[in-house]
């Protein structure tokens, strides 16, 4: 089993270190942020987050984030505005009338708007990208889109999975919000109060947090060429396990410290390259088990060096999808990690000597974030030991450290996590489960960023290719 446990202790230590795009959640601290500045309204029910929002409810979106909605109300009021849609009710024919008026928006004909028909996370992205003064056809197409607004720091709204939710669009309006206009005047909420649209002091907690984050995102910029980092990571873990070993019956309860030390190095160019050599050792107070753990991924294959093995498998071996992938990369690296911003609770910036410290206080949808993330890193590392692996993972609390120096870089990231985690694995023969509780304090050191970032791979020609079965890899659940 001691592959297993630095598979798990890996995967709950990179957990903590990075960040991508979203999953399932639930953004009701971004919700309530929304409606204190009158962009997101509820009925008796609440927001009703759990609900698909509509064509028409996205119409009145958009048209707020134009700071538009005391003038298409007043238009429509004075008869100078007429709705052409006979199928949208008093409150919203207002809004889809203006937006009919400005060609920003158009009906499924000449008399349907589709009202009550379902949003699609591609429409609302698309809305999205106008409010923030891109255009179709020219900056983007309708094809395109979502990559496009990824690229911008838009959520990752591709990767949501089922029905799109007012959930989904809570955040992806909050996100769009703390967003540069393309004419690189100012964010777009910043833009909405300077019009009058948005009341400045019920605005002043977002925009705090706001300009907090898009200077902290600005010291990491450079981490979207590239990112070299030392990592050290402790955990005090509590894990129960039942399942099979060898065809003996497992029922244990075991405590363990452990730590994950090493080094990661990212490039992301035109090709994602990667390397990762990470030494873990847990310990149960009487024994303790040390594995040194090297992964190279270089133009699109991975390749791994555990003991006495060294193999090599493509990417797509492992399920994975190679452009996906790299977009996971490029958000946690930085080049997308505006799209944090709907997952903070909280942010405080203070100087420290000649340094400023950041801290982050992330809200209970970044549970959902990081369930995304460790399903990844999965698929990468139980690859090794040809097992099929699948986990949930809730966090208690946690907190987030940036110490950005005075030159605007970051220096370095910690992360103050308590994790919770099912896990179950099979390795075809044997299975098991696990709950795993643990507190997780993280650090991260950046030796580099940017282009200053050069990875050193050693000699492949000796690695050989993993085919699986009994000629793949020592399996999980064997005592080697």
């Amino acid at each position: 089993m001691k592959r297993f446990l630095t598979i798990l202790l890996t995967t709950l230590a990179l957990a903590g270190l990075l960040c991508v795009s979203a999953s399932a959640s639930s953004f009701d601290g971004p919700a309530a942020e929304l409606s204190a500045i009158g962009m997101l309204k509820g009925g008796s029910g609440g927001f009703d987050l759990d609900k698909a929002p509509t064509r028409s409810q996205a119409a009145i979106m958009l048209v707020r984030l134009y700071g538009a909605e005391e003038e298409a109300k007043a238009a429509y009021a004075a008869g100078d505005l007429q709705c052409p849609f006979t199928d949208v009710n008093g409150t919203a024919a207002p809004f889809a009338a203006w937006l009919k008026d400005k060609g920003l928006a158009s009906g499924t004909s000449e008399t349907t708007f589709g009202g009550s028909e379902p949003c699609s996370a591609k429409a609302y992205t698309i809305f999205l990208l106008r409010a923030l003064g891109y255009q179709d056809n020219v900056d983007f197409t309708a094809a395109n889109a979502q990559e496009f607004a990824m690229g911008l720091g838009l959520l990752d709204t591709s990767a949501l999975t089922g029905k799109f939710l007012r959930d989904d669009l809570a955040a992806m309006t909050y996100q769009a919000l703390g967003m540069d206009r393309k004419d690189g005047s100012t964010y777009l909420l910043a833009s909405l109060i300077e019009s009058g649209a948005v009341d400045a002091a019920a605005a002043k907690p977002m925009t705090d947090k706001i300009e907090a984050y898009r200077a902290l995102q600005a010291s990491g910029a450079a981490a979207a060429q590239g990112l070299d980092t030392i990592v050290d990571a402790k955990m005090a873990m509590s894990l129960g396990v039942k399942g099979t070993e060898g065809g003996t019956s497992l029922d244990m309860t075991q405590k363990a410290d452990a730590t994950v030390k090493g080094r990661i190095q990212m490039v992301l160019d035109k090709e994602l390259q990667m390397a990762m050599d990470l030494t873990v050792t847990a310990t149960d107070g009487e024994t303790t088990e040390t594995e040194k753990m090297e992964y190279w991924l270089k133009d699109g294959v991975v390749y791994v060096r555990s003991g006495d093995m060294s193999y090599q498998m493509p990417m797509n071996m492992m399920g994975m999808d190679m452009e996906a992938f790299m977009a996971l990369m490029e958000q946690a690296s930085g080049k997308t990690s505006a799209a944090q911003l709907p997952f903070i609770d909280s942010i405080t910036a203070k100087s420290s000597g000649d340094s400023t410290v950041y801290t982050l206080k992330l809200n209970n949808a970044f549970a959902g974030m990081i369930n995304g993330l460790t399903g990844q890193i999965l698929g990468v590392l139980a690859a090794e030991a040809d097992l099929k692996m699948d986990m949930s993972l809730a966090l208690d609390g946690s907190t987030l450290t940036y110490t950005v120096g005075k030159d605007g870089a970051l220096k370095s990231a910690a992360a103050d996590l308590t994790l919770k985690a099912g896990v179950k694995a099979s390795d075809g023969k044997d299975s098991l489960t696990a709950d795993v509780s643990a507190d997780l304090d993280m650090t991260m050191e950046v030796k580099a960023m940017g282009k200053a970032v050069k990875i050193s791979f050693p000699d492949f020609s000796g690695f050989e290719d993993l085919i699986g079965g009994a000629g793949g890899p020592t399996g999980i659940f064997t005592a080697a």
